[in-house]
C-alpha cells in the first residue's frame, strides 16, 4: 500500500539543513539532496519542499524523524486513499507537534471522543468550546505557519519515492 504526500520545511537554520536531509533519508531509504532557498520569513532561515511516495505511515515517520529540533518549522501531509485516511502533520518550535486525520477533500476528520473532551474541558476549565474546536483543527499552528507559507509560493518541488 502506497502513498503519496508532500514535506513542507517552512524554516530551518541553515546548519540544520544537512540533519534534515539525512533524517529524510532515513525515513525514505534512499539519499535525498533537497533545493533550499532562503526563508524570507525568518531572515536566516532556509526552506524547501518535496513531494514523496512511500508506504503509508510514512508521514508520520517523517514527522517524527524531524520533531525534536527546536529552531524547525514543518508540514508533513499524506494523501488518503483506498484504505488509509489522510494525516496532517505541522509542527512548530512554540506549539510542537499537531496532527489531524484529513479526509479525501482535505477536510480534517475529527473523531467523536476527542469532540467530547474539548467540550468537557470548555465546562471545567476557563476555556470556550470555540477556541477548543480551534485546537482541534490546528488554527494556531496555521495561524503561526501562515507567514512561512506564503513566503514559500513559487518554490520548487522535488518528487521522491521510497524505497521498498
Amino acid at each position: 500500500m502506497t502513498t503519496r504526500g508532500v514535506l513542507y520545511v517552512h524554516s530551518a537554520p541553515r546548519a540544520l539543513c544537512p540533519h534534515v536531509e539525512w533524517a529524510v533519508a532515513g525515513v525514505l531509504g534512499t539519499r535525498v539532496s533537497l533545493d533550499w532557498i532562503r526563508q524570507p520569513a525568518a531572515p536566516g532561515t532556509w526552506r524547501s519542499e518535496f513531494s514523496w511516495q512511500g508506504r503509508a505511515g510514512t508521514a508520520s515517520k517523517l514527522a517524527s524523524a524531524l520533531r525534536g529540533w527546536q529552531m524547525l518549522r514543518f508540514e508533513v501531509t499524506a494523501e488518503p486513499s483506498a484504505t488509509v485516511e489522510g494525516e496532517r502533520y505541522s509542527c512548530t518550535p512554540d506549539l510542537g507537534i499537531f496532527h489531524a486525520v484529513t479526509g479525501i477533500h482535505g477536510d480534517i476528520l475529527i473523531p467523536e471522543d476527542r469532540l467530547r473532551a474539548a467540550l468537557v474541558r470548555s465546562r471545567t476549565e476557563e476555556t470556550s468550546l470555540e477556541a477548543e474546536i480551534a485546537k482541534l483543527l490546528g488554527k494556531p499552528w496555521d495561524d503561526e505557519l501562515e507567514p512561512f507559507r506564503y513566503a514559500g509560493e513559487g518554490a520548487p518541488v522535488r518528487w521522491l519515492h521510497q524505497v521498498v
